[in-house]
């Protein structure tokens, strides 16, 4: 299994370093701050928000972070013990949250180890919509310091997954590799240097307002975007080379439609300028 931290940027997320471990399972602390250190110095002139999934919802990093002074949302399982001004502990499960609604409790002890100071739980649980429902809410273990901020920056870590599948069946294929650790590494290093340039190209693309000669923008009944900036960059590359392939067709097109030249031009101007980027 591997470990990698990564930035949310665009609904997406840039991978910036990674761990490769030689086991399966959990990680532990000691791999964790493994991880985190590297990019806390990376991004040392940076505000910062660590943004974690259940694997790392543990008291203990979230005390480190503490006194890293970095603030953080992480996702604890609904099995967790809480106590608050000194009552009985009591299972995060158990707190009655119901879908479609949200609470935050400030300064309560989220272990029953010793050793460790207070925290605050940001709880929210998505309505039904349209006949979906999770399965279950979020807690969140945070610092932050209010509810709406802390499930609106936590919304965002399902960039995630848009670049797990970005890399995966909608892009590079990565699962179906096979490779030993070295290459593993190497390979995880050229395809988070294209996942960033493609990107990059996409949002520049998108700016110069020419993504529409690369994908269609809308469909009939359809609210959202159909592209997002990676898919714009990687295939707005294929679209320009394979033009080079089809140069003759198009000239002669333009040759003989000419009520359609405006259109043509229109095209080639849009490819030159991505082709100014690559």
């Amino acid at each position: 299994m591997y470990l990698c931290a990564r930035l949310i940027w665009e609904k997406r997320s840039i991978p910036l370093y990674w761990l490769l471990l030689d086991k399966k399972g959990s990680s532990n602390i000691c791999e964790q701050k493994a991880l985190i250190t590297p990019v806390l110095e990376l991004l040392s002139d940076y505000k910062i928000i660590i943004l974690g999934a259940r694997e790392f919802g543990s008291i203990k990093l979230a005390d480190w972070l503490c006194e890293k002074k970095v603030k953080f949302i992480l996702r604890v399982k609904q099995g967790q013990y809480i106590q608050e001004n000194n009552s009985d502990y009591i299972l995060l499960s158990n707190l009655g949250l119901l879908p479609g609604e949200s609470f935050y409790l400030s300064e309560v002890k989220v272990t029953k180890q010793k050793g460790f100071g207070t925290f605050d739980i940001a709880a929210y649980w998505l309505r039904k919509y349209r006949g979906k429902q999770e399965e279950e809410g979020w807690y969140l273990l945070t610092n932050l310091g209010d509810l709406k901020q802390s499930i609106d920056t936590f919304k965002g870590r399902s960039g995630i997954e848009a670049m797990f599948k970005d890399c995966k069946t909608g892009g590079y294929n990565l699962e179906k590799s096979h490779a030993n650790n070295q290459r593993l590494n190497s390979l995880i290093l050229l395809i988070a240097i294209a996942y960033s340039c493609a990107l990059l190209h996409g949002q520049k693309i998108k700016t110069m307002g020419i993504q529409k000669y690369v994908g269609r923008l809308t469909e009939y009944a359809r609210s959202i975007r159909r592209h997002s900036s990676f898919w714009i960059g990687l295939y707005g590359q294929c679209w320009v080379v394979g033009m080079e392939f089809c140069q003759d067709i198009i000239i002669e097109l333009m040759r003989i439609r000419r009520n359609k030249l405006p259109f043509f031009q229109m095209g080639m101007r849009a490819r030159s300028l991505i082709l100014s980027m690559l």
